[in-house]
């Protein structure tokens, strides 16, 4: 797996055995970031959930994001995104936190521009975090969240400001894409 555009672009990000994790392709790496591009201003301060290899947070220090919070609760990701960032030479733009995502969304107190979430397709919590998230502090007027799933679980077009603004699939892989309207 490799970075698709930035000042790393092609820099090959190392990957756990596939049936541990579930990467984000290129073709939907690429989609996510055309799709950004082209509607959110702001890229400052990203929060990438359920970080895997930490691929999508990389991806966005890559293209000018200031800074990422990784969270995966698997040890061997987090040392897998520690040696990532370590690779592209961002340790100073990033934290990495090792634990569940419903933890925390309990202690992280940053507002974010942008969320990505890329959840195991098994993973029945879209929902409910998308609820709690729309409730958080973490979401500020404009923010955005990405998120990559299976649609084997119905989702919502709005959740408490949050809205659906774009949806587009690629293969098994559905991305939805929500903004926060205060």
């Amino acid at each position: 797996m490799r970075v698709t555009g930035g000042k790393v672009k092609g820099t090959r990000l190392k990957t756990l055995p596939r049936h541990s994790i579930r990467p984000t392709t290129s073709v939907v790496k690429q989609a996510i970031f055309s799709l950004l591009e082209n509607s959110t201003t702001y890229w400052r301060q990203i929060l990438d959930l359920f970080a895997g290899s930490g691929a999508l947070g990389i991806e966005a220090l890559s293209r000018g994001a200031e800074w990422v919070d990784f969270v995966d609760y698997r040890k061997n990701c987090c040392d897998l995104i520690r040696t990532n960032v370590n690779k592209i030479g961002e340790q100073e733009r990033a934290h990495i936190y090792c634990c569940s995502v419903s933890k925390a969304l309990t202690f992280l107190n940053r507002s974010y521009d942008i969320i990505f979430m890329d959840p195991p397709y098994s993973n029945f919590s879209a929902n409910n975090l998308l609820v709690n998230l729309a409730k958080s502090k973490l979401l500020v007027e404009n923010s955005t969240i990405v998120l990559c799933h299976a649609n084997r679980f119905p989702l919502n077009s709005d959740y408490d400001g949050l809205h659906l603004v774009e949806q587009r699939r690629y293969g098994d892989t559905f991305i939805f894409i929500y903004q926060k309207e205060v």
